[in-house]
């Protein structure tokens, strides 16, 4: 057997490989709720072999979509949509993981095929919300600080977006504190230039998050899992950085929290990011080891072997596959037969299963 696929343990969950699909955001939603397109590039995933299957950013608040079509979990109506497909993926074998965001001062934003940087309330947006009243880019709107009593009714927001999230029967509540959404935006210094008590020191910027987490935590079932997706650096000098997410991984140990999906970047757009095959995973690997946490490793992992190794290895528990499942939905099936594992196929496909 293949390390990359053997289970993993996480609280009374078996993941049945080590092979994660990433959130992905499809902008097709409308009004937050979940589509026939969201059943099914999440369910094919899910017949695809995946060991656990991640919803995309789904926004704990209307005003924390990235776009106005993001899938949203702010309403007791949208719980019917997102059940349907937790019920899917579950049904394949698969875990039904859901990423709890909000978009920040990153919020209202065009899809990606569209053109602009902002899309103004009077075309269907929304001023969006930050730590502090710094745009992301000179071309997007300028965010309206939070106030001290509005951060706190962000911490009510992800709590109640968990309720939901369980009534839908996921299994795995994923917050999203990365790339330079809101959560990440309290974390770095150059995004957050409160004087409150969420500003300043590493103390104060971390609390924000912390605090989401206990409200997650405490509502999510002690027998189900808790995952933080952070971004471990900014790529800049001055800003967040891996010493810095070696130490909130600490924290988050103490919440709770049974894993850190590490990815990095997103907070401005002038990063100088050295892309290449799997150039997240040191960090993942760092996490891993300083702060004694399973974690997930993200970006640029594409070719079985590449998979294999890093669990191999220890580099981390679990390989985030992202853009590679666009491209092949069956990556987990087609992986399996590269490394020589038998891994068990859909009955329905089984006449096309290569001997």
């Amino acid at each position: 057997m293949a390390h990359l696929f053997e289970p993993l343990q996480l609280r009374s969950l078996t993941l049945r490989n080590r092979i994660m699909i990433s959130p992905m955001c499809q902008y097709s939603s409308v009004d937050g709720f979940a589509t026939d397109w969201h059943l099914v590039h999440l369910g094919s995933r899910a017949v695809g072999g995946a060991g656990l299957v991640c919803s995309e950013a789904t926004a704990v608040e209307a005003r924390g979509r990235i776009s106005p079509q993001d899938l949203g979990i702010w309403d007791d109506r949208h719980v019917d949509g997102l059940a349907r497909i937790a019920r899917f993926v579950r049904e394949q074998g698969a875990v039904a993981g859901i990423q709890l965001a909000h978009a920040g001062r990153k919020a209202s934003t065009p899809r990606p095929w569209e053109k602009g940087t902002w899309v103004p309330p009077e075309a269907g947006g929304w001023v969006p919300v930050g730590p502090s009243a710094i745009p992301f880019s000179p071309t997007h709107a300028t965010p309206t600080a939070l106030s001290t009593a509005e951060v706190g009714e962000v911490v009510e927001a992800f709590r109640t977006a968990a309720l939901r999230a369980l009534e839908a029967d996921f299994q795995v509540a994923e917050i999203h504190g990365a790339h330079g959404y809101l959560l990440h935006s309290f974390l770095s210094p150059l995004s957050n230039l409160r004087s409150d008590s969420y500003g300043g020191s590493f103390e104060k910027r971390i609390r924000l998050l912390l605090e989401v987490t206990d409200a997650v935590r405490a509502v999510w079932p002690e027998e189900l899992p808790v995952v933080v997706r952070i971004s471990t650096t900014d790529w800049v000098e001055g800003g967040w950085d891996v010493e810095q997410s070696v130490e909130l991984a600490g924290r988050l140990v103490a919440c709770g929290v049974d894993l850190v999906d590490c990815s990095s970047g997103g907070l401005v757009p002038d990063a100088k990011i050295p892309l290449g095959p799997g150039y997240q995973v040191p960090a993942a690997t760092r996490i891993r080891r300083e702060a004694g946490i399973p974690v997930a490793a993200v970006g640029l992992i594409t070719e079985a072997e590449q998979a294999e190794a890093i669990v191999r290895e220890e580099q981390a528990d679990l390989v985030a596959i992202a853009r590679a499942s666009l491209r092949d939905p069956y990556f987990p099936l087609h992986a399996a037969q590269e490394l020589g594992v038998d891994l068990h196929w859909p009955a329905q496909y089984e006449r096309a299963r290569p001997r």
